[in-house]
Parts: structure tokens; C-alpha cells; sequence
């Protein structure tokens, strides 16, 4: 996930680098114009986690409602750790790894908390966005879960509210669709909202636009470039900090 405000000179790219060892923890880098992109601390990781599964993926940053601290929010998932990819869709870890710091440089040690229900088997990709509305922030991420009416797990997208993320609401479904979807994210521009998300059916990215941030205020948007390019995932959307133009970032699925 990219940070940037006008106030700051350059963008911060959290992001983990595969199931090599040390590759699902949390790495840092830097760009001064949204574009162009050096690795932090050498290529060596700059969060652990020891909780939970021993591993993260999917780390997104977001700034707190005063913008005096910044959390960081993880998937609890170690790929590397041998158990696969089915054990991780149908009974992964139900956690969130959480860590905060006051200026990115000094971070807290990292909390786990359960967000995911019960029977989920993955919490995948959790990003959060503040509701101005509401006063406190959405938290949203993929679950596979399988309903009574349902013949096999689908993946949907779920979410919670809270305002320290420490103390979580009640997780509500918040996106589902006759296929499956999952790396939701979010961005807030011109009082209205804009979602990417993956359809993991088709293999691309579907865009809606929202006039708040409940569930049923989206609407779909047509965007014939991005759902003409497959074999993409995890859309990140950010905004250049010096111009009217917008950057969406995507990883390769090379196994499509």
C-alpha cells in the first residue's frame, strides 16, 4: 500500500515479496514520485511477526483520525511455512496483525485480533478507510466462507468498524457477487467513493462508484482497460501527490 500527503515530500510502499524465506514480512519502499520505487533497509525486512501463523501478507498503512499515528495492518498468513494454499482458503487464520507507530520510522510491537467468522477460512488483504460520516474507520478484507444455501466456499468481502483497532464492532458481509472476489480497495475523491476489487472468477479488476461507504451505495463503473487486462490481483490506488491524476498499482499472477 502507498502513503503520501502534500505536506511530506514522497510515497511509502509497504508490501511483502513472495513465500521465499523472510518473503511474507513487511518491507518498505520509497519513491519520490509515485513511479520510480527504492527498497528500504537494504531488501531486508522492516516488520516481523512471531503471532499467530509467523508470517504477513497484504500489509496496508493508514493514518489515524488525528493524524498523529499510523497503523499497519496485515493478513496473518506463512505460505512458506509448508501447509498450502487449500489449508489456508478453507481453514486459515481468522487474525488481522495490527502495528502502530507515530511516524513511521518507530513501530509498536505487533497485536492480533480476530475479525474473521467463524467457519472463514482466510482473512485476506484487509485494508481500512476513515468514514468521515461514521467517525471511525472501515476495515475490509476476503473471507472464503461456505452459507447453507451454498454448495462450496466462495469468496466474499467482509468488514468492521472500529476506531483504534484495538476494539472491533460486529464483521458484516459487505461485498458478494455471483463470483468470487476478493482484494478490495478503496479511495475516497470528490465526496464520493471509488472501489477496485479482483474478480477471482474472471481474473480482473471491477471498478464501482459510492456516494457514501455502506454497502448498498455502490454502483458499477465501465472501465474496458482494466477489465480487459487478466491475470492481475491486490489493486492498490493512490493518488500523485503534485497533479490531478491517479495511480493503480497491480501484482502479476503468473500462475493464470
Amino acid at each position: 500500500m502507498t502513503l503520501h500527503n502534500s505536506q511530506y515530500s514522497g510515497y511509502l510502499l509497504v508490501h511483502f515479496i513472495g513465500e521465499q524465506p523472510d518473503g511474507e514480512q513487511v518491507y518498505f519502499s520509497y519513491s519520490e514520485d509515485g513511479l520510480h520505487w527504492k527498497d528500504l533497509k537494504a531488501g531486508l525486512p522492516v516488520l516481523r511477526s512471531e503471532l499467530g501463523e509467523k508470517g504477513v501478507r497484504d500489509p496496508f498503512i493508514v493514518r489515524s483520525l488525528g493524524e498523529d499515528k499510523f497503523y499497519l495492518i496485515a493478513t496473518d498468513l506463512h505460505i512458506a511455512a509448508g501447509k498450502g494454499w487449500e489449508a489456508a482458503v478453507n481453514e486459515g487464520s481468522r487474525d488481522i496483525i495490527i502495528w502502530e507507530s507515530p511516524d513511521l520510522v518507530n513501530w509498536s510491537s505487533p497485536w492480533s485480533v480476530t475479525v474473521g467468522v467463524e467457519g472463514a477460512g482466510c482473512v485476506w488483504a484487509p485494508e481500512a478507510i476513515y468514514d468521515e460520516a461514521a467517525d471511525d474507520f472501515l476495515v475490509f478484507w476476503a473471507s472464503a466462507t461456505q452459507e447453507p444455501q451454498e454448495n462450496e466456499r466462495k469468496h466474499k468481502i467482509y468488514s468492521v468498524r472500529t476506531k483504534d483497532f484495538r476494539k472491533f464492532g460486529t464483521t458484516e458481509k459487505y461485498i458478494e457477487r455471483d463470483n468470487d472476489i476478493i482484494d478490495t480497495t478503496i479511495i475516497e475523491q470528490g465526496g464520493a467513493y471509488y472501489r477496485f476489487s479482483k474478480d477471482e472468477t474472471t481474473k480482473n479488476i471491477r471498478v464501482e462508484k459510492g456516494s457514501s461507504l455502506h454497502k448498498e451505495a455502490f454502483t458499477p463503473l465501465s472501465a474496458p482497460v482494466l477489465e480487459g487486462l487478466t491475470g492481475v490481483e491486490g489493486p492498490q490506488i493512490f493518488k500523485l501527490g503534485d497533479r490531478e491524476q491517479w495511480c493503480l498499482i497491480c501484482s502479476m499472477n503468473y500462475d493464470m
